[in-house]
């Protein structure tokens, strides 16, 4: 019985720390969008995306609302958004996206993190070209078809729909399209009422690695522990 309450704990506790850093990382991309184009989601569509996604993962209306009063104030950090790019036990390409008020703490870290993880911090346009940057949209199925909705989107720059499934393993329609076209979809989406579950910029790979079990864990964790860290956004990898 006690084995089975530490797990869960175990359990709680990690969930509870992957909310909170949900909760930071959105915290700042609000700060970003309010910076750039103003308080007003009518009027700001990367802060209106901003919104959806806090709201997609449970973040509390004040502290939304918090963020962009923030945004506002005189003494708010001003976040660069920087890309960094990297190599993984095995050859595996790492691209760590961050939003830092101090560039050379925020390199710093990383490097340490990839040389005493049996990997390497490289340079620009690294390892980039082994990705595709693409806007990703997860949106609710129920009510919808995939191949209508397909056809209607195909001219507002969508390249792929796909199933998946969600934090919660509940099903989602995955839908892909070039970083140019984002905001041509998201206006899309708007006008016929879908509000996606999430809206993001991803890093697609062009082709994977494969990698034994133990070296594939080697991967995973470095890029744990790169997540960890408090600038970080997120990490994208070419793992299989």
């Amino acid at each position: 019985m006690g084995r089975i309450f530490e797990v869960r704990k175990s359990k709680m506790f990690a969930r509870y720390d992957r909310m909170a850093k949900q909760f930071t990382r959105i915290g700042k991309e609000i700060i970003i969008a309010v910076k750039a184009g103003g308080p007003d989601p009518d009027s700001n569509a990367q802060l209106r995306r901003c919104i959806a996604n806090a709201k997609s993962v449970n973040m509390p209306k004040d502290r939304i609302e918090g963020a962009i009063k923030r945004a506002l104030g005189k003494d708010t950090e001003n976040y660069d958004e920087v890309l960094y790019e990297g190599y993984g036990p095995g050859g595996v390409a790492i691209l760590v996206e961050a939003a830092t008020d101090n560039n050379t703490r925020t390199v710093a870290n990383i490097r340490s993190y990839f040389n005493k993880m049996n990997g390497s911090l490289g340079t620009s346009g690294s390892v980039s070209f082994m990705f595709k940057k693409m806007g990703v949209f997860k949106l609710h199925p129920a009510g919808l078809n995939p191949e209508e909705l397909e056809l209607e989107l195909i001219d507002f720059g969508l390249e792929e729909l796909g199933e998946g499934t969600g934090e919660n393993e509940e099903p989602i329609l995955v839908l892909r399209v070039p970083f140019n076209e984002f905001g041509t979809m998201q206006k899309a989406l708007e006008d016929r009422k879908l509000t996606p579950i999430s809206s993001e910029m991803e890093w697609i790979p062009l082709n994977t690695t494969s990698l034994d079990e133990e070296r594939a864990e080697e991967v995973l964790k470095l890029v744990a522990k790169i997540e960890e860290d408090e600038d970080i956004q997120k990490v994208f990898h070419n793992l299989a």
